[in-house]
C-alpha cells in the first residue's frame, strides 16, 4: 500500500495575491500562482476503502478539501498554532455531523492551549448549548514518537519531529520516506535523523531574502544539498517567487509546489 501527498495549499500567510491584489513578481496568468495557505492531504487507498490525515486547517481549508472531493478527515496534525495553520478549524463541523464521531487531533502541548483557549467550543461542549464537541484532543507529549490513524484504508503511520520557527518550535511529520516541513528556520540536532534517507522533502522556502522565520530560497536549496533528499517540493511560497521563473532557477530535483500538486 502506498500514500498519495496533496499539496492543498502552498501559499505564504496571506496566498497569493494578496487581499490587496498583489501579485508581486508571479505571473496571474499562470494559474500555478494563485495560492491558497498551507496545508496538505495524506490518503491511503485500498478496497476497503480510503484512510486520510490532514496537516493544518487552513483559512482556505473548506474549498481546498471540496476540490479535493474529501469528505471524512480520519485525523488531523497539527505543525503549530498560528492563524494560517489553524483558522478552519471549525469547518469540519458538517463532516462530523454526517458521520456522527469526532474527529483525532495530533498537536503538541503549546498548539493545543491556543487551540483549546480559542476553540474550546470545538474540543468541549460549550455550556448552555445545543452544538456538541467536534474534535478529539490527542497530545503528542514527546517529539519522535510515531502517530498511528486507521481508518476504512488500513493504517497511516508518522513521525513527528521538532523543526524551529522563529521564536517558538514548530512540528515536522515523517510519513515513510516524506517529510513535511511548511514552517521552520532552523533544524535542532535531534531532528536531523528525520531527514536522512528521503525520497521526498516538502520544504518551507518563503521568498527570495532571508527571513527571521522561515527558510529563503538559498537556505532551501542549502539543506536540500545537505540531507539530499531525491526529489525536493518548495511550498509556503510568497509573492516574489514566480511558479514558471523558479522552475527555470531550480535544481532538476527540486520543484515548487503549486495547490493539488500529488506526490505518490
Amino acid at each position: 500500500m502506498s500514500l498519495t501527498f496533496r499539496i492543498l495549499g502552498c501559499g505564504s500567510s496571506g496566498g497569493v495575491p494578496r487581499l490587496d491584489g498583489n501579485w508581486g513578481a508571479c505571473d496571474p496568468e499562470n494559474p500555478k500562482n494563485r495560492r491558497t495557505r498551507c496545508s496538505m492531504l495524506v490518503q491511503q487507498k485500498t478496497d476497503e476503502g480510503t484512510t486520510t490525515v490532514l496537516v493544518d486547517t487552513s483559512p482556505d481549508m473548506r474549498a481546498q478539501l471540496i476540490d479535493a472531493n474529501v469528505t471524512w478527515l480520519d485525523a488531523i496534525f497539527y505543525t503549530h498554532d498560528h492563524a494560517d495553520q489553524t483558522h478552519g478549524i471549525d469547518d469540519v463541523r458538517a463532516m462530523v455531523y454526517a458521520k456522527q464521531k469526532r474527529i483525532e487531533v495530533f498537536m503538541d502541548a503549546a498548539t493545543a492551549k491556543t487551540l483549546t483557549n480559542r476553540f474550546g467550543y470545538c474540543f468541549e461542549q460549550a455550556k448552555g448549548t445545543l452544538y456538541p464537541a467536534i474534535l478529539k484532543d490527542n497530545r503528542i507529549s514527546t517529539p519522535y514518537q510515531e502517530i498511528n490513524v486507521t481508518g476504512a484504508g488500513g493504517t497511516i503511520s508518522a513521525m513527528p519531529f521538532r523543526q524551529i520557527h522563529g521564536n517558538i518550535d514548530s512540528l515536522g511529520f515523517r510519513f515513510g520516506d516524506v517529510a513535511y516541513s511548511s514552517d521552520i528556520s532552523d533544524i535542532p540536532k535531534e531532528s536531523y535523523a528525520m531527514l536522512e534517507g528521503l525520497d521526498c522533502w516538502i520544504i518551507d522556502a518563503l521568498r527570495r531574502d532571508p527571513h527571521p522565520t522561515h527558510f529563503h530560497l538559498d537556505r532551501a536549496l542549502a539543506e536540500i544539498e545537505r540531507f539530499k533528499p531525491k526529489q525536493a517540493i518548495l511550498t509556503n511560497l510568497h509573492v516574489d517567487l514566480d511558479y514558471r521563473q523558479l522552475c527555470n532557477d531550480l535544481p532538476k530535483n527540486v520543484v515548487p509546489a503549486f495547490d493539488g500538486l500529488e506526490y505518490q
